[in-house]
């Protein structure tokens, strides 16, 4: 069994190509695979490996000055997410593309316990899914807004659209927390005032607070790309861009020239040879399609689930 992690930590680093390079080399020497990104601002990343690998690399990154206090969403995997490392240095480790935005003049942070009962008690609230449109098709909390948006750096531009009442209570989040950093100043600094995001995210809360009041799944940005939250609700919430039927596995279309990624089910995966569409399954720059691969995050959840589990998520009659 291998260990995931997602983490971020807004702390300035001063010469992030020199940083970056002595942290890839850590990471390569021990072994590590996944995403890492660098920048003035600091560092985000999401990264796989056995235990031992991640208690080194945690303890590594918390022996760094200023990233002691680095928090790690941290779950099990039966297999390594990432084909490879990759650590390099962007602008932003979270792009919003707005200058100046300094998440320490961000929201209050709710733990997941208390946004729960936020939403149990009845307040006078507008919730808000920081994430892409596609993230938030398969899976969201009840009743929040889902701006439909393909980048982050997008929500500026909604926010100036959405007609948000400034006098509202805000409720915001994210996969694990650091859109909602940005996304929080920007809207305090646009004049609302009662801003709150989720500490940790949707994965925080769903290993505290079992995923209460989530509908569906959560997009991850590694090989999984999909991930249970609340066990006790795993009704596909979208449906397979092929058959119709409820589904909530996302695959990239086979078609090398088009490669989008979209909701299919198995059924519609063999249906049109991993396409996403008839020209595709007919274009010469089709690669062949691996169902073994393609649903090997779906296979692990039936495996940990149990029997009724398919028959809610395939889209099968």
């Amino acid at each position: 069994m291998f260990q995931v992690i997602l983490y971020y930590n807004f702390q300035p680093i001063e010469d992030p190509d020199r940083f970056c390079k002595t942290h890839k080399k850590f990471c390569q020497e021990i072994g590590l695979k996944g995403r890492i990104y660098i920048s003035e601002e600091g560092i985000n990343g999401t990264a796989a490996g056995t235990e031992q690998q991640i208690e080194e690399y945690k303890n590594y990154l918390w022996s760094l000055p200023g990233f002691d206090d680095t928090e790690f969403k941290q779950e099990e995997c039966d297999y390594i997410p990432f084909p490879k490392l990759t650590c390099k240095v962007r602008e932003e480790i979270v792009a919003l593309h707005v200058e100046d935005v300094d998440p320490k003049n961000g929201g209050n942070y709710l733990a997941p316990d208390e946004w729960r009962n936020v939403m149990e008690s009845g307040e006078d609230y507008v919730m808000i899914d920081v994430r892409n449109n596609y993230e938030s098709k398969i899976g969201h909390f009840k009743g929040a807004l889902q701006p439909d948006v393909e980048n982050f750096y997008d929500f500026p531009q909604w926010l100036d659209e959405a007609d948000i009442p400034k006098d509202k209570k805000v409720l915001m989040y994210c996969t694990g927390g650091i859109r909602c950093e940005k996304f929080s100043v920007l809207m305090k600094e646009k004049g609302w005032d009662d801003v709150n995001q989720l500490h940790g995210g949707i994965l925080k809360y769903a290993h505290e607070e079992g995923g209460e009041h989530f509908q569906g799944k959560c997009f991850v940005f590694d090989d999984r790309l999909v991930v249970p939250v609340n066990p006790d609700d795993l009704e596909p919430i979208a449906r397979c861009e092929i058959t119709g039927k409820p589904a909530d596995t996302y695959i990239n279309c086979a078609n090398m020239e088009c490669n989008k990624l979209f909701v299919c089910s198995e059924e519609g995966a063999h249906k049109m040879e991993g396409c996403c569409s008839e020209e595709c399954r007919k274009s010469e720059y089709k690669r062949p399609f691996d169902p073994e691969n393609a649903f090997k995050p779906f296979r692990k959840w039936y495996n940990y689930f149990g029997e009724d589990f398919k028959e809610r998520t395939v889209g099968s009659s």
